[in-house]
C-alpha cells in the first residue's frame, strides 16, 4: 500500500453537462459531393466539433469506469479523446477536468510524462478553474513519488503553493499531511501511523 495515495480522492461526475457553444457538422452529404469527399470533410470538421470531442471522451469515461482492472488499449484510447477534447474545446469548462482526468489514466498505466504534462498545461491555462488546486496536488504527488519524477523540493514547493493559494480548501489540508511524509519511506510512515492509532486510545 502506498500511503501517498490516501490523499488523493478525486471523483469528477461524468454526467456534468457541456456548452461549447458549437453546433455538430452531423453527417448529411453535401449535394454534388461523392462519398469520399464527405468522409474526408467530416474527419476534417469533428475536430472542431466540440460536442463530437465531448461525446467521445464521455463515452471512453464510462469504458474506465466499467473496467474493473486497468485496460492499456482502452486506457490510451481514453487518453487521446479526453486530451483531444481539452486541446481542441479549450474553453469549455470541461477541459480542465478532463486534463485532469487524462493524467490520472496515464498515471494509472505508468506514463508519467503524459501526466506531468497534461497537469502542467491544466495548471498554467486555466488559473481562475475550481479545479486548479486538484491539478496541483496531482501534480505535487508526482514529484513526491520515489518511483515517478522523485523530486522531494518541487513537491515541497507545489504543495505550499496549494497552501498559500487556496488556504481554506481541502487541498489546502491534504497538502500539509503530505508534507509530513515528504523524505519519509512508506515504513516510516506506517509507524507513524500506528503510533498515533495507539496513542489515541
Amino acid at each position: 500500500m502506498n500511503f501517498r495515495r490516501l490523499f488523493t480522492v478525486i471523483v469528477f461526475s461524468t454526467s456534468l453537462m457541456v456548452s461549447c457553444g458549437e453546433k455538430s457538422s452531423g453527417n448529411s452529404e453535401v449535394p454534388g459531393e461523392t462519398k469520399k469527399d464527405t468522409a474526408s470533410r467530416l474527419a476534417k470538421n469533428f475536430l472542431t466539433d466540440c460536442k463530437a470531442l465531448f461525446a467521445k471522451a464521455r463515452s471512453m469515461d464510462s469504458v474506465l469506469l466499467n473496467e474493473t482492472s486497468v485496460n492499456e488499449q482502452s486506457a490510451r484510447k481514453a487518453i487521446e479523446a479526453f486530451t483531444d477534447f481539452a486541446f481542441y474545446c479549450h474553453s469549455d469548462s470541461m477541459s480542465p477536468i478532463y486534463l485532469i482526468k487524462t493524467a490520472q489514466v496515464a498515471r494509472a498505466i505508468n506514463s508519467i510524462p503524459q501526466a506531468k504534462m497534461a497537469l502542467d498545461r491544466c495548471v498554467e491555462t486555466y488559473l481562475n478553474s475550481p479545479h486548479r488546486p486538484a491539478a496541483l496536488f496531482l501534480l505535487a504527488q508526482l514529484y513526491d513519488e520515489p518511483g515517478y519524477l522523485n523530486d522531494d523540493n518541487e513537491a515541497r514547493r507545489l504543495y505550499n503553493q496549494i497552501i498559500n493559494e487556496y488556504p481554506k480548501s481541502d487541498w489546502a489540508q491534504s497538502a500539509k499531511g503530505a508534507l509530513n511524509f515528504i523524505g519519509k519511506s512508506d515504513e516510516d510512515i506506517l509507524k507513524e501511523f500506528e503510533k498515533k492509532n495507539k496513542s489515541s486510545k
